[in-house]
Parts: C-alpha cells; sequence; structure tokens
C-alpha cells in the first residue's frame, strides 16, 4: 500500500460514487484526457472506462507514477513531471479535458498559472473540472461585496466561467483531510478583456487586496500617483474598500494602467 506524502500535499479520492460523479459531468468519449495528480490511479481507471482517444497524466511522484505505469501500461501516458514547471500549451496538438485532485498547497498556484498563461489564439482545454479545498473554492466563486471576494475570484472571472458542482466529504478520501472539498467546473470565456500583459492584472489585484479591509484611496495612488481623472472616468468612490469594486472595474483599471505607460 502507497502512503500518501505530507510533502506533496497528497489526499487520494477513494470515494466510487464522487469519483463516478467527476467523470459524468462531462462527455469525454473519444475525447483527449489530461488528468492532474493521478495519484493511485482511481479516477484513472473510472476515465479509462469512458474511452477517451488520448489520456495523458501529470505525476510529479516517482513512485506514484511507476505504479501508475504498472497498473495502466500503454493506456496513458505518464509525464513524470512538477505540473509548475510544464508548459501547458504544449501539452497536446488538440483540446484537452482536464481533471485534477489538486495538491492542496499548490491548487491556487496552479490555477492562477494556467489562468496568466492562457494564449487567446489557441485555448488548450475545453473543460477543467478540478478539486479544491472547500474555503478555496469559495474564494474563487466569490462575487463582489461578500468577504470571499479577492484576487482569486477576479482572476478567474476574467478569462473563465465557473460554477460549483458539489462539496466532498474528508471520509471520501484516504486519508483524510482536515477540510472539507468542493468540486468546480471551468470553461474558458470566448469574450474578455485583453491585456497587453497579463501579469497587470495580478499587480493591479495584489496591490489593491494587501489591505483589503482598508479604503482603496492608498493602492489607487500608489498605482496612478495623484490622477483621479481615472477614478472620475469609471465612477470609482475611492472611499470604499477592494472588495466593493466588482471584476470589471479591475479589468478596466488595468487597462487604464496598461495604457498610461505605453
Amino acid at each position: 500500500m502507497i502512503k500518501a506524502k505530507k510533502s506533496l500535499g497528497q489526499n487520494f479520492l477513494v470515494n466510487q460514487d464522487v469519483i463516478k460523479k467527476i467523470v459524468n459531468i462531462v462527455d469525454i468519449d473519444n475525447k483527449d484526457v489530461l488528468e492532474v495528480g493521478p495519484g493511485t490511479g482511481n479516477l484513472t481507471s473510472e476515465i479509462l472506462k469512458r474511452n477517451p482517444n488520448k489520456f495523458l497524466v501529470v505525476e510529479k511522484d516517482n513512485e506514484l507514477a511507476n505504479k501508475l505505469l504498472e497498473k495502466f501500461s500503454s493506456n496513458i501516458k505518464i509525464i513524470n513531471e512538477d505540473i509548475l514547471e510544464i508548459n501547458e500549451n504544449d501539452l497536446n496538438n488538440q483540446i484537452l479535458t482536464v481533471f485534477g485532485n489538486l495538491p492542496y498547497n499548490i491548487s491556487t498556484e496552479i490555477l492562477i498559472k494556467w489562468i496568466l498563461n492562457l494564449n487567446e489564439k489557441k485555448i488548450w482545454f475545453n473543460y477543467l473540472v478540478l478539486m479544491f479545498q472547500k474555503e478555496v473554492a469559495n474564494r474563487i466563486i466569490a462575487k463582489y461585496n461578500t468577504r470571499e471576494y479577492g484576487r482569486l475570484s477576479i482572476l478567474t472571472n476574467w478569462r473563465l466561467k465557473v460554477k460549483k458542482v458539489c462539496d466532498v466529504s474528508p471520509s471520501c478520501f484516504q486519508p483524510k483531510p482536515k477540510v472539507e472539498s468542493s468540486l468546480l467546473l471551468f470553461e474558458p470565456k470566448e469574450n474578455f478583456f485583453d491585456f497587453i500583459n497579463s501579469k497587470n492584472l495580478e499587480k493591479i489585484t495584489n496591490v489593491f487586496f494587501m489591505h483589503r479591509r482598508k479604503m482603496i484611496k492608498k493602492p489607487y495612488k500608489q498605482l496612478f500617483k495623484n490622477n483621479t481623472d481615472i477614478a472620475y472616468k469609471l465612477g470609482i468612490n475611492l472611499n470604499v474598500r477592494p472588495q466593493n469594486l466588482d471584476p470589471n472595474t479591475y479589468f478596466e483599471l488595468t487597462k487604464e494602467y496598461e495604457f498610461l505607460r505605453r
């Protein structure tokens, strides 16, 4: 029996009802599929029953990668690397449907990387079916004017449509995590703000949410000096807090920030 490694954030999904629910969310018959963090291969087995055309798995753990090779042989292509070190845009020639019980210690890092690296000329996936710690999932789907709303929800809203599928109990994993999990479904947006550099949106949200409980006067001044014309143009009250501005306002602010630096 393989022991989960805490250092890699491993909690293996073992509940068959949840596993079947995950693979039935989207149609993968004759589609190219990517699974991130397959672990012991419980979800992998169920995906194979749905007859994918090509099946890639990314597993960083050498021991698990070898076990997966023994178990599934030539039915899957194993990429024994760190998902954060891989250029996801080069993984496959065709669009991928992505499944992932992401390691909770790097789940947000993976999602943000994928969002910021999206190539508008060639979107590399059609769906992301991903498991997150419930608290993180709530931040991803949060609406403005709520406590959970912040950088993660704004960055996600920029390029992706997202909906919550269900919550998942700790008892569905081995070992049991100390927190609840949530399953989210993402799709790429067709229409979105086009930035010169997506990192500028990350910078804008970083600055504004550095002190999320304080008024936005200070971060606004840090980014735009004393130029209040932009706030007036966008109808922004500088006495509100960062969570009171909707995502579109942050997108508009990023465009203005880029315009000033041309």
